[in-house]
């Protein structure tokens, strides 16, 4: 697989922590902050550790710390997923 969608990411999301307050993450949400639609840092290490498993990527501590928002985690994902 060269890349993956935000349905594909949303997926991920959702195993990781479920839908936040009921609401469910809409495309145009994508360049949110994780804070801000109320992912905490952990949240952000397992769905990092899900990418990983799910798509034999090694992503770097430094690279997790910089993906704040679902849009960083797809654009750093779909980057490395076209290198392999």
């Amino acid at each position: 697989m060269s890349s993956i969608s935000f349905e594909d990411l949303k997926a991920i999301m959702n195993r990781c922590t479920g839908e936040l307050d009921g609401e469910e993450l809409k495309e145009a949400d994508i360049a949110t902050p994780f804070t801000d639609i109320g992912y905490d840092s952990l949240a952000v290490l397992e769905i990092a550790s899900q990418l990983q498993r799910e798509y034999g990527l090694q992503i770097p501590d430094e690279a997790i710390e910089e993906m704040v928002s679902p849009k960083a985690v797809l654009d750093y994902v779909n980057a490395n997923l076209a290198a392999v």
